[in-house]
């Protein structure tokens, strides 16, 4: 557990608020013609996901989303949800 101790608090300095927009506007990006989150997954789903830059790309766009995940389970443990 210490060993983590540095990233959450880390997590704490986060605003919430700008890393719930962060998550929003990178999962949801490019917005035309299809969100690339929207299109990784369906791909993932249908066993295409095999390029390495797909793969890449499905990470880039998931990431903030992890982040909001782990800031929300943070903000529970220490009170301030």
């Amino acid at each position: 557990f210490t060993l983590f101790l540095p990233m959450l608090e880390f997590l704490d300095k986060i605003p919430f608020a700008g890393l719930l927009l962060f998550a929003v506007v990178l999962g949801l990006a490019p917005f035309y013609p299809e969100p690339h989150l929207v299109e990784k997954l369906r791909m993932l789903a249908h066993g295409q996901l095999k390029k390495p830059i797909d793969i890449f790309d499905l990470f880039w766009h998931t990431w903030p989303i992890v982040l909001v995940i782990l800031k929300l389970i943070r903000m529970r443990q220490t009170g301030a949800f």
